[in-house]
């Protein structure tokens, strides 16, 4: 049985629901400020005290409950922003099941919403009237487009009257966490009121939050640790919280640190990458006028924690006030809510070196730092009170016995029912029982690991999920896109795995070729493969290998053995008839983030096609012929991460900002060049336009006169290259 724990307290009587909570707030704290927004400057763009949000999410739900029944599900497709939170607060004030998605990007084929669509079934998508527009104009999913959208922008507060409190409990449920939003059979963990009240309290004893606490959060809403960390455990608290956009982050991440500074934050946290680009890319210069000395938790988690990330940020920030004691690494998933381990806080991190070879074969060995097998490990923190923790070997469901790796079971009340429509998996993951005993039931999270001393140490994945960047990826959507990328790739034999990559983890995609295709360009699949991927998943692609037929091992039943595939490429053992590299090393590339200076560069439009021009050739590993002016940035095979640094290196190169959706807005060089080149005072900036441009295909005759009638020059000019490019894109799928 698992232990019963309802999220409350003495100390913080907040009910049953998330929706008893915030209420509470509201009449509690009702003109505190809960939440702000910034712009990619720093500057506030919206803010909402609890009051203002209790009345919002009424007059949405009082909206919504016009328009679909108690327990139905509603789609949340938003842009960084509020809206999110008072959409997601207004389904659970209705009673309605709220489903968070990341809203489909430009680069996204059509397909990539629809199995989250097909699975969730959802009577309503919540959005604002601008994201609509700009989901129309993109290769959104039809299964998307076609259900009943609604614009919480345009629900007036009025609506707030009509409001019928649905007197939800701890046993309905809140949201579905979809796991994945690639993968084509999506698992949508079924998270209840109980599951988030009791994974808040457990994160605010182990933070040690209260009122006076202050987050900083730029992790997208739809992601667990945005929503669940970002909104539900500021308002369980009674905290704030203050928020911008990840592309913010990635085009400038000092961004982060000097909000935590300006508004005294004490939490803030992120994947291990994030620390890690704030190390090496914020300038000396730049880190001026931090003052880190309140920020006291700094978690860490999501992906693999690496001590060398721990320290690099440490000694970089340490003259700033930070505190190797505010570190706090953590452990968790979505089938758990959120949080599994964590802390104990004001304690620096505990890292642990081990026998390498030892631990493949699930053996713990300490060995000294200097050994030349050693290999660090940083503990993911103790467990919390009312959950347990054990260690199992996956294959005999036994107990793990002291110095053995095994498989991470957990039972308590922040595990979730299980998938939303899948039996057979919530049967897998969620019903695990010890051997013997028959103990039970634990959530069996696929992790690998160990405890020492009370800390979880996380050693690797027994499932073959794949984590860049904090994103979780499924290898059979990335093998499935990327076999299907160019005719002569042989159809189900591809490995994706992921490699440790000294600083983050890295994707290689193995193909095998058709044995009697030996007259395939190998450089144009290639090249497919990886434009095929980015474009489909938004993943960066660290090595791509074309492999002899009956290369890639399988299961007797016919299963790839991706580990073993893994083992294979890294020691050399595969007959390699071709292979593309992305190897950051050899690209001369300045890492420090975007500075500028005082006196913009003045460029003509041939020296800013020329530089996009070659940035691009080395970044993509293209030959620089390749890359043509009047070519799409999508028919290079450019991931969003892609866009986002190259239009930070373009700002940096200039000397003034630039937004990084330029690059989106003038889709293609001689576009970007062009309104780049035009003096300032003629030139609108990109973000200012604030409508989407649409597909032919999706306009009459009459519509395509007057959208056309509407357009600037620049406009135009994006106009022609996006029916450009979605017409190319037709023609190869």
């Amino acid at each position: 049985m698992r232990h019963q724990f309802d999220g409350t307290s003495a100390e913080h009587p907040v009910g049953e629901s998330l929706v008893d909570l915030l209420r509470r707030r509201a009449s509690t704290s009702g003109d505190k400020q809960a939440f702000s927004f910034l712009s990619g400057d720093g500057v506030t763009e919206e803010a909402i005290t609890y009051r203002q949000l209790d009345q919002r999410a009424m007059a949405i739900a009082g909206h919504l409950q016009s328009l679909a029944p108690r327990g139905a599900r509603a789609l949340l497709v938003f842009p960084p922003g509020l809206d999110f939170i008072a959409g997601f607060f207004g389904c659970l004030y209705a009673g309605i099941m709220a489903v968070p998605m990341a809203p489909p990007g430009r680069n996204r084929f059509a397909s990539s919403a629809e199995p989250i669509v097909d699975a969730s079934n959802p009577s309503l998508v919540l959005s604002t009237t601008r994201q609509h527009e700009e989901v129309i104009a993109s290769k959104a999913s039809r299964a998307l487009l076609e259900r009943r959208w609604v614009a919480v922008d345009e629900i007036p507060a009025e609506a707030r009257h009509s409001w019928q409190d649905p007197h939800v409990d701890g046993r309905h449920l809140a949201f579905l966490q979809y796991t994945s939003g690639s993968t084509s059979a999506p698992k949508g963990v079924m998270l209840t009121h109980r599951n988030l009240m009791a994974n808040a309290a457990l994160t605010r004893q182990a933070f040690g939050t209260k009122r006076e606490s202050r987050a900083v959060f730029w992790l997208p809403l739809y992601h667990d640790m945005g929503l669940i960390g970002g909104v539900i455990q500021p308002i369980y608290c009674a905290g704030s919280c203050t928020f911008f956009s990840p592309a913010a982050f990635l085009q400038r991440p000092a961004l982060w640190l000097e909000t935590i500074s300006r508004t005294r934050a004490t939490v803030a946290g992120g994947p291990d990458f994030a620390f890690d680009v704030c190390a090496r890319k914020i300038r000396e210069e730049d880190r001026a006028g931090l003052d880190l000395s309140q920020w006291e938790i700094a978690f860490v988690g999501a992906e693999r924690i690496r001590a060398q990330t721990i320290e690099r940020f440490t000694e970089a920030f340490a003259p700033f006030g930070f505190r190797p004691e505010a570190f706090f690494p953590c452990y968790g998933l979505a089938e758990a809510t959120l949080m599994v381990s964590g802390g104990p806080r004001r304690s620096a991190p505990t890292v642990v070196y081990v026998d390498s070879e030892c631990m493949s074969r699930k053996q713990v060995w300490e060995v000294p730092r200097h050994d030349p097998a050693a290999r660090a490990l940083v503990a993911c923190g103790q467990n919390l009170p009312g959950q347990r923790i054990v260690i199992v070997d996956p294959e005999t469901c036994v107990p793990c016995g002291d110095g053995r790796i095994g498989e991470i079971w957990v039972q308590g009340p922040s595990v979730a029912s299980g998938y939303y429509g899948r039996p057979d998996a919530t049967a897998a993951a969620f019903e695990g029982c010890l051997a013997g005993s028959r103990e039970g039931p634990f959530l069996r999270t696929g992790d690998l690991g160990f405890l020492r001393e009370g800390q979880l140490f996380v050693t690797g994945r027994l499932k073959d999920l794949i984590i860049i960047r904090g994103r979780n990826f499924y290898p059979e959507d990335i093998e499935l896109t990327a076999e299907r990328a160019f005719d002569g790739l042989r159809l189900g034999y591809c490995a994706a795995f992921s490699v440790d990559g000294g600083d983050r983890e890295r994707l290689v995609i193995l193909q095998e070729v058709e044995p009697r295709r030996r007259d395939l360009d190998k450089d144009r699949a290639l090249q497919a493969i990886r434009h095929a991927v980015v474009a489909r998943h938004e993943v960066e692609v660290y090595a791509i290998a074309l492999v002899r037929a009956g290369s890639i091992p399988k299961t007797s039943s016919g299963k790839t053995r991706r580990s073993t595939s893994r083992d294979r490429y890294l020691a050399g053992e595969l007959e390699v008839l071709a292979e593309w590299r992305n190897d950051p090393e050899e690209i001369e590339e300045d890492t420090t983030e975007c500075r500028f200076v005082l006196h913009p560069r003045v460029v003509s439009e041939r020296e800013v096609e020329s530089w996009l021009t070659r940035r691009i050739a080395a970044r993509l590993r293209l030959d620089p012929s390749r890359v043509q002016a009047t070519t799409p940035f999508i028919e290079f095979g450019m991931s969003s991460l892609d866009a986002v640094e190259v239009a930070t290196e373009l700002a940096r190169w200039l000397g003034r900002p630039l937004s990084p959706t330029a690059i989106y807005n003038y889709p293609t060089i001689a576009a970007l060049a062009r309104w780049l080149a035009r003096p300032s005072s003629d030139a609108p900036a990109p973000h200012a336009r604030h409508r989407a441009l649409p597909l032919l295909k999706d306009l009459d005759p009459d519509a395509v006169r007057h959208e056309v009638q509407q357009m600037t020059n620049e406009e135009m000019e994006a106009f022609i290259s996006r029916q450009m490019a979605s017409m190319q894109q037709e023609l190869a799928e």
